[in-house]
């Protein structure tokens, strides 16, 4: 006589064998597979406009797109399908533009002498903003859905004209949202540096964008 027990744990631990491999099989096929043959007609335009925004050079944009397929044909074992062919190749190619800032910091670093402080040093006024230098009101060109294409285009021009130094820590930590620590590390600056030279940034960026934009 067969032991009803045994049968039973039998049955469940087929029953169940079968449930994970049929949940297995159907993962498999819901993952996404590459077609390396299509990434420069389906993503070529998306990741070049990403990476130009960032580095403000056309040459430089291609050849980072080139890194970026180059990179992800050597690396495809290590796609797991988890995510999309485009958040997956957008992976590689914004450690790409971290190794290109990161080299680039390298070099020899702009001298903060030269920047031109916005605000008044006389006593008694000491922090406040010279008058014509002040910030304007951004409200109503910023909301017009049809200065938006304009306003992306000054602002890609103005990141151009930053220091390098600067250029790269406000498109790390702003742009990419890389926290500061990582920053630091990739840059070779301390925090203090790292955060004056964002305040800097930005007050050259805000200048920019007004002369080039507002007026």
């Amino acid at each position: 006589m067969v032991d009803v027990y045994q049968y039973l744990l039998t049955a469940t631990f087929h029953i169940f064998y079968t449930f994970i491999a049929t949940m297995n099989n159907s993962i498999s096929h819901n993952k996404t597979e590459l077609h390396p043959e299509l990434w420069v007609d389906a993503h070529g335009d998306y990741l070049y406009n990403f990476a130009w925004s960032r580095v403000q050079s056309k040459e430089t944009a291609e050849d980072l797109v080139q890194e970026t397929f180059i990179s992800a044909l050597k690396g495809r074992a290590s796609f797991r399908g988890e995510s999309t062919e485009l958040t997956w190749l957008l992976s590689i190619l914004k450690r790409k533009v971290i190794d290109y800032y990161r080299k680039k910091s390298t070099r020899k670093e702009f001298s903060t002498a030269h920047f031109s402080k916005p605000f008044q040093n006389e006593e008694g006024a000491q922090g406040h903003w010279i008058m014509e230098r002040a910030p304007k009101d951004w409200q109503q060109e910023t909301y017009a859905p049809t200065r938006q294409d304009e306003f992306q285009e000054i602002m890609a021009l103005c990141l151009s004209l930053l220091p390098e130094k600067w250029r790269a820590v406000f498109v790390l930590k702003v742009m990419e949202e890389i926290s500061s620590d990582e920053v630091c590390k990739e840059m070779g600056c301390s925090a203090s540096n790292l955060w004056v030279i964002l305040h800097r940034a930005r007050l050259k960026l805000r200048e920019c964008i007004e002369i080039k934009w507002l007026k």
